[in-house]
Protein backbone atom coordinates (compact mmCIF):
# COMPACT_ATOMS: atom_id res chain seq x y z
CA UNK A 1 0.00 0.00 0.00
CA UNK A 2 1.02 3.30 -0.86
CA UNK A 3 0.11 6.42 1.35
CA UNK A 4 -0.42 9.96 0.33
CA UNK A 5 -1.72 11.67 3.10
CA UNK A 6 -4.89 10.10 4.39
CA UNK A 7 -5.45 8.54 1.24
CA UNK A 8 -4.63 4.63 1.24
CA UNK A 9 -3.67 3.21 -2.24
CA UNK A 10 -3.70 -0.06 -2.77
CA UNK A 11 -2.04 -0.91 -6.01
CA UNK A 12 -2.27 -4.82 -7.06
CA UNK A 13 -4.17 -7.74 -8.39
CA UNK A 14 -8.04 -7.50 -7.43
CA UNK A 15 -9.74 -6.01 -4.56
CA UNK A 16 -9.19 -5.12 -0.94
CA UNK A 17 -11.05 -7.29 1.76
CA UNK A 18 -12.88 -5.34 3.09
CA UNK A 19 -13.24 -2.86 -0.12
CA UNK A 20 -14.21 0.49 1.82
CA UNK A 21 -12.56 1.91 5.10
CA UNK A 22 -13.48 1.21 8.34
CA UNK A 23 -16.91 3.28 8.96
CA UNK A 24 -19.37 2.07 12.03
CA UNK A 25 -21.96 4.86 11.03
CA UNK A 26 -21.97 4.23 7.35
CA UNK A 27 -25.11 2.66 6.35
CA UNK A 28 -25.66 3.81 2.45
CA UNK A 29 -23.24 4.06 -0.88
CA UNK A 30 -23.90 4.95 -4.19
CA UNK A 31 -21.73 4.02 -7.40
CA UNK A 32 -20.96 6.09 -9.93
CA UNK A 33 -19.98 4.87 -13.40
CA UNK A 34 -20.30 5.09 -16.86
CA UNK A 35 -21.21 2.93 -19.57
CA UNK A 36 -17.58 1.67 -20.33
CA UNK A 37 -17.27 0.13 -16.03
CA UNK A 38 -20.83 -0.71 -15.63
CA UNK A 39 -19.97 -4.34 -15.37
CA UNK A 40 -17.40 -3.70 -12.35
CA UNK A 41 -19.52 -1.12 -10.88
CA UNK A 42 -22.40 -3.77 -10.65
CA UNK A 43 -19.76 -5.96 -8.93
CA UNK A 44 -18.69 -3.71 -6.37
CA UNK A 45 -22.76 -2.87 -5.49
CA UNK A 46 -22.61 -6.45 -4.91
CA UNK A 47 -20.21 -6.54 -2.86
CA UNK A 48 -21.13 -3.31 -0.74
CA UNK A 49 -24.78 -5.19 -0.47
CA UNK A 50 -22.94 -8.25 1.09
CA UNK A 51 -21.25 -6.49 3.69
CA UNK A 52 -25.02 -5.02 4.87
CA UNK A 53 -24.53 -1.69 3.30
CA UNK A 54 -27.81 -0.28 1.08
CA UNK A 55 -25.82 0.75 -2.44
CA UNK A 56 -27.22 1.78 -5.55
CA UNK A 57 -25.30 2.24 -9.16
CA UNK A 58 -25.54 5.62 -10.67
CA UNK A 59 -25.28 5.41 -14.08
CA UNK A 60 -23.21 9.08 -16.04
CA UNK A 61 -22.79 10.04 -19.50
CA UNK A 62 -19.21 8.80 -20.91
CA UNK A 63 -16.55 10.96 -20.98
CA UNK A 64 -16.71 14.77 -20.41
CA UNK A 65 -19.94 14.12 -21.18
CA UNK A 66 -20.33 13.28 -17.33
CA UNK A 67 -18.01 16.78 -16.01
CA UNK A 68 -21.34 18.82 -16.38
CA UNK A 69 -23.24 21.12 -13.61
CA UNK A 70 -26.34 19.63 -15.39
CA UNK A 71 -24.91 15.91 -14.25
CA UNK A 72 -23.61 17.07 -11.18
CA UNK A 73 -27.37 18.15 -10.35
CA UNK A 74 -28.82 14.85 -11.62
CA UNK A 75 -26.29 13.19 -9.30
CA UNK A 76 -27.03 15.35 -6.06
CA UNK A 77 -31.08 14.46 -6.22
CA UNK A 78 -30.15 10.80 -7.00
CA UNK A 79 -28.07 11.01 -3.86
CA UNK A 80 -31.11 12.70 -1.75
CA UNK A 81 -33.82 10.18 -3.02
CA UNK A 82 -31.53 7.21 -1.63
CA UNK A 83 -30.75 9.35 1.74
CA UNK A 84 -27.37 9.99 1.11
CA UNK A 85 -26.08 11.11 4.71
CA UNK A 86 -22.58 12.32 5.75
CA UNK A 87 -21.87 9.37 7.18
CA UNK A 88 -21.84 7.38 3.90
CA UNK A 89 -19.34 6.74 0.83
CA UNK A 90 -19.32 8.11 -2.79
CA UNK A 91 -17.45 5.29 -4.68
CA UNK A 92 -16.49 6.22 -8.06
CA UNK A 93 -15.94 3.41 -10.74
CA UNK A 94 -14.20 4.37 -14.15
CA UNK A 95 -11.67 6.80 -15.71
CA UNK A 96 -11.17 10.31 -14.78
CA UNK A 97 -13.74 12.09 -15.94
CA UNK A 98 -15.76 9.83 -13.48
CA UNK A 99 -13.44 10.09 -10.51
CA UNK A 100 -13.40 13.63 -11.13
CA UNK A 101 -17.13 14.54 -10.69
CA UNK A 102 -17.37 11.41 -7.89
CA UNK A 103 -14.70 13.69 -5.78
CA UNK A 104 -16.69 17.00 -7.22
CA UNK A 105 -20.13 15.90 -5.51
CA UNK A 106 -19.10 14.15 -2.68
CA UNK A 107 -16.34 16.92 -2.14
CA UNK A 108 -19.63 19.56 -1.99
CA UNK A 109 -22.66 16.77 -0.71
CA UNK A 110 -23.71 18.06 2.91
CA UNK A 111 -20.39 19.49 2.78
CA UNK A 112 -18.49 16.95 2.23
CA UNK A 113 -18.46 12.77 2.70
CA UNK A 114 -16.37 9.91 1.81
CA UNK A 115 -15.25 8.95 -1.24
CA UNK A 116 -13.32 6.15 -2.49
CA UNK A 117 -12.02 5.53 -6.50
CA UNK A 118 -11.71 2.54 -8.01
CA UNK A 119 -9.99 4.10 -11.29
CA UNK A 120 -10.48 1.07 -14.46
CA UNK A 121 -8.29 2.87 -16.83
CA UNK A 122 -4.81 3.58 -16.92
CA UNK A 123 -5.31 7.42 -17.16
CA UNK A 124 -7.23 6.93 -13.97
CA UNK A 125 -4.38 4.78 -11.79
CA UNK A 126 -1.57 6.71 -12.53
CA UNK A 127 -2.92 10.36 -12.46
CA UNK A 128 -6.96 11.54 -12.04
CA UNK A 129 -7.67 9.38 -8.91
CA UNK A 130 -4.98 10.40 -6.68
CA UNK A 131 -4.09 14.05 -5.79
CA UNK A 132 -8.00 15.04 -4.26
CA UNK A 133 -7.94 17.44 -7.71
CA UNK A 134 -11.94 17.61 -8.49
CA UNK A 135 -13.67 19.47 -11.15
CA UNK A 136 -16.81 20.07 -13.92
CA UNK A 137 -16.20 22.05 -17.28
CA UNK A 138 -17.59 25.41 -17.22
CA UNK A 139 -15.98 27.65 -20.33
CA UNK A 140 -13.22 25.70 -19.91
CA UNK A 141 -11.65 22.54 -18.52
CA UNK A 142 -12.10 21.81 -14.90
CA UNK A 143 -12.47 25.51 -13.92
CA UNK A 144 -15.26 24.84 -11.02
CA UNK A 145 -13.82 22.27 -8.66
CA UNK A 146 -12.87 21.65 -5.09
CA UNK A 147 -9.70 19.66 -3.35
CA UNK A 148 -11.68 16.33 -1.90
CA UNK A 149 -9.36 13.64 -1.44
CA UNK A 150 -10.38 9.87 -1.45
CA UNK A 151 -10.23 7.96 1.51
CA UNK A 152 -8.81 5.08 -0.45
CA UNK A 153 -8.01 4.52 -3.84
CA UNK A 154 -8.08 0.83 -5.52
CA UNK A 155 -5.61 0.52 -8.43
CA UNK A 156 -6.62 -3.44 -10.06
CA UNK A 157 -3.37 -4.14 -12.12
CA UNK A 158 -5.23 -7.69 -13.69
CA UNK A 159 -8.01 -5.11 -14.65
CA UNK A 160 -5.45 -2.41 -16.57
CA UNK A 161 -3.50 -5.01 -18.17
CA UNK A 162 -7.02 -6.40 -19.82
CA UNK A 163 -7.48 -2.65 -21.34
CA UNK A 164 -7.36 -2.02 -25.14
CA UNK A 165 -4.48 -0.58 -26.44
CA UNK A 166 -6.43 2.69 -27.14
CA UNK A 167 -6.99 3.48 -22.95
CA UNK A 168 -3.51 2.40 -22.49
CA UNK A 169 -1.75 4.64 -24.83
CA UNK A 170 -3.88 7.36 -23.14
CA UNK A 171 -2.93 6.83 -20.04
CA UNK A 172 1.08 6.04 -20.68
CA UNK A 173 0.84 10.14 -21.60
CA UNK A 174 0.55 10.81 -17.87
CA UNK A 175 3.00 7.87 -16.74
CA UNK A 176 5.70 9.23 -19.04
CA UNK A 177 4.83 12.70 -17.29
CA UNK A 178 5.46 11.44 -14.21
CA UNK A 179 9.03 10.77 -15.17
CA UNK A 180 9.88 13.88 -16.82
CA UNK A 181 8.77 15.86 -13.77
CA UNK A 182 10.00 13.45 -11.14
CA UNK A 183 11.55 9.74 -12.41
CA UNK A 184 14.06 10.00 -14.48
CA UNK A 185 14.38 5.99 -14.38
CA UNK A 186 10.52 5.83 -15.30
CA UNK A 187 11.05 8.20 -18.25
CA UNK A 188 14.05 5.68 -19.41
CA UNK A 189 11.97 2.60 -19.32
CA UNK A 190 9.08 4.37 -21.65
CA UNK A 191 11.54 5.30 -23.80
CA UNK A 192 13.35 1.83 -24.16
CA UNK A 193 10.31 -0.77 -23.64
CA UNK A 194 6.94 2.06 -25.36
CA UNK A 195 4.08 -0.01 -24.49
CA UNK A 196 5.74 -3.18 -23.21
CA UNK A 197 7.17 -1.62 -20.32
CA UNK A 198 5.76 -3.94 -17.20
CA UNK A 199 2.08 -2.42 -16.24
CA UNK A 200 2.29 -3.19 -12.34
CA UNK A 201 6.30 -1.30 -12.43
CA UNK A 202 5.02 2.22 -14.58
CA UNK A 203 1.99 1.89 -12.92
CA UNK A 204 4.00 1.80 -9.02
CA UNK A 205 6.66 4.51 -10.06
CA UNK A 206 3.85 7.06 -11.50
CA UNK A 207 1.88 6.68 -8.47
CA UNK A 208 4.50 6.96 -6.18
CA UNK A 209 5.76 10.11 -7.75
CA UNK A 210 2.28 11.74 -7.62
CA UNK A 211 1.85 11.16 -3.47
CA UNK A 212 4.86 12.41 -2.84
CA UNK A 213 4.54 15.68 -4.62
CA UNK A 214 0.69 15.87 -3.12
CA UNK A 215 1.75 14.93 -0.03
CA UNK A 216 4.03 17.78 -0.05
CA UNK A 217 1.80 19.98 -1.22
CA UNK A 218 -1.87 19.05 -0.91
CA UNK A 219 -3.27 22.44 -2.15
CA UNK A 220 -1.29 22.81 -5.49
CA UNK A 221 0.64 25.94 -4.27
CA UNK A 222 4.46 24.58 -4.96
CA UNK A 223 5.95 21.56 -5.89
CA UNK A 224 2.60 19.68 -6.40
CA UNK A 225 2.54 22.30 -10.01
CA UNK A 226 5.18 20.40 -11.53
CA UNK A 227 2.58 18.12 -11.99
CA UNK A 228 1.04 19.89 -14.99
CA UNK A 229 3.83 19.69 -16.94
CA UNK A 230 1.95 19.61 -20.46
CA UNK A 231 -1.51 20.23 -19.12
CA UNK A 232 -1.27 24.45 -19.65
CA UNK A 233 -1.56 24.16 -23.49
CA UNK A 234 -3.00 20.34 -22.93
CA UNK A 235 -6.06 21.33 -21.23
CA UNK A 236 -6.57 23.98 -23.89
CA UNK A 237 -5.71 21.81 -26.59
CA UNK A 238 -8.84 18.74 -25.29
CA UNK A 239 -11.45 21.57 -24.87
CA UNK A 240 -11.13 23.20 -28.34
CA UNK A 241 -11.19 19.61 -30.30
CA UNK A 242 -11.99 15.85 -30.13
CA UNK A 243 -8.73 15.15 -28.48
CA UNK A 244 -8.28 12.67 -25.63
CA UNK A 245 -7.22 13.93 -22.45
CA UNK A 246 -3.89 11.49 -23.29
CA UNK A 247 -3.49 12.87 -26.52
CA UNK A 248 -3.68 16.35 -25.54
CA UNK A 249 -1.53 16.29 -22.89
CA UNK A 250 1.71 14.66 -25.55
CA UNK A 251 0.82 17.17 -27.90
CA UNK A 252 0.90 19.84 -24.35
CA UNK A 253 4.41 17.89 -23.44
CA UNK A 254 5.93 18.86 -26.58
CA UNK A 255 4.97 21.79 -26.64
CA UNK A 256 6.43 22.71 -23.27
CA UNK A 257 9.75 20.71 -23.98
CA UNK A 258 9.68 23.40 -27.38
CA UNK A 259 9.89 26.62 -24.37
CA UNK A 260 11.90 24.51 -22.19
CA UNK A 261 14.34 24.24 -25.15
CA UNK A 262 14.36 28.52 -25.17
CA UNK A 263 13.46 29.41 -21.87
CA UNK A 264 16.09 26.59 -19.87
CA UNK A 265 18.04 25.18 -21.80
CA UNK A 266 16.75 21.53 -21.93
CA UNK A 267 17.72 19.08 -24.26
CA UNK A 268 15.61 16.36 -23.75
CA UNK A 269 12.73 17.11 -26.89
CA UNK A 270 13.82 14.76 -29.24
CA UNK A 271 13.72 11.73 -26.75
CA UNK A 272 10.27 12.56 -25.70
CA UNK A 273 8.76 13.01 -29.22
CA UNK A 274 10.61 9.48 -30.04
CA UNK A 275 9.13 8.32 -26.69
CA UNK A 276 5.54 9.71 -27.22
CA UNK A 277 5.46 8.47 -31.21
CA UNK A 278 6.76 5.04 -29.72
CA UNK A 279 3.75 4.61 -27.48
CA UNK A 280 1.69 5.47 -30.51
CA UNK A 281 0.78 9.40 -29.10
CA UNK A 282 0.72 12.47 -31.11
CA UNK A 283 3.68 14.83 -31.29
CA UNK A 284 1.97 17.12 -34.19
CA UNK A 285 -2.30 18.25 -34.81
CA UNK A 286 -3.91 19.72 -37.40
CA UNK A 287 -7.29 21.02 -37.46
CA UNK A 288 -7.54 23.01 -34.47
CA UNK A 289 -8.27 26.73 -34.12
CA UNK A 290 -5.55 28.27 -33.05
CA UNK A 291 -7.26 31.62 -31.72
CA UNK A 292 -9.41 29.41 -29.72
CA UNK A 293 -6.91 27.73 -28.19
CA UNK A 294 -4.90 31.09 -27.17
CA UNK A 295 -8.26 32.19 -25.73
CA UNK A 296 -8.56 29.16 -23.34
CA UNK A 297 -4.97 29.30 -22.26
CA UNK A 298 -5.93 33.09 -21.30
CA UNK A 299 -8.63 31.08 -19.07
CA UNK A 300 -6.39 28.59 -17.82
CA UNK A 301 -6.18 28.80 -13.46
CA UNK A 302 -2.38 29.17 -13.70
CA UNK A 303 -2.51 32.66 -15.31
CA UNK A 304 -1.03 35.53 -13.73
CA UNK A 305 -1.94 38.79 -15.52
CA UNK A 306 -0.26 39.04 -18.96
CA UNK A 307 1.68 36.24 -18.53
CA UNK A 308 1.35 32.06 -17.82
CA UNK A 309 3.25 29.74 -15.34
CA UNK A 310 4.06 27.05 -17.21
CA UNK A 311 6.23 23.74 -16.17
CA UNK A 312 9.07 23.73 -17.97
CA UNK A 313 12.50 21.51 -17.92
CA UNK A 314 15.86 21.89 -17.27
CA UNK A 315 16.21 18.28 -17.49
CA UNK A 316 14.55 15.23 -16.85
CA UNK A 317 13.23 15.03 -13.61
CA UNK A 318 14.36 18.69 -12.73
CA UNK A 319 10.74 20.94 -13.72
CA UNK A 320 10.81 24.47 -12.64
CA UNK A 321 7.60 26.78 -13.10
CA UNK A 322 8.17 29.40 -15.20
CA UNK A 323 6.32 33.02 -16.32
CA UNK A 324 5.73 32.56 -19.86
CA UNK A 325 4.59 35.97 -22.16
CA UNK A 326 2.64 35.28 -25.34
CA UNK A 327 5.22 35.37 -27.75
CA UNK A 328 6.83 31.88 -26.55
CA UNK A 329 3.40 30.31 -26.17
CA UNK A 330 2.79 30.98 -30.00
CA UNK A 331 6.16 29.56 -30.56
CA UNK A 332 5.03 26.06 -28.44
CA UNK A 333 2.02 26.00 -30.49
CA UNK A 334 4.21 26.75 -33.64
CA UNK A 335 6.20 23.52 -32.73
CA UNK A 336 3.15 20.88 -32.35
CA UNK A 337 1.98 22.38 -36.36
CA UNK A 338 -0.78 24.93 -35.05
Amino acid sequence: MIRCGDTEIFVGSGMPEPLLPPGDQRRRAVVLTQPAATAQALTICRTLRESGLTAEVIGLPDRDEAKTLEVAASVYQAMADQGLSVHDTVVGVGGGSVTDLAGFVAGTWMRGVEVVHVPTTFLGAVDAAIGGKTGVNVAGKNLVGVFWHPSRVIIDLHLLSDLPPGLLREGMAEALKAGMVGDPELAGLLSRRGLAAPIDEVVTRAVVVKARLVEEDPRDRGVRQHLNFGHTIGHALEYASTLTHGEAVSLGMVAAAAVSEERCGFTGTGTLVDTLTRVGLPVTAEGIDRQRVFDLVRLDKKRDGDSLRMVLLEEVGEPVVVQVETDLVGKALAAIGI
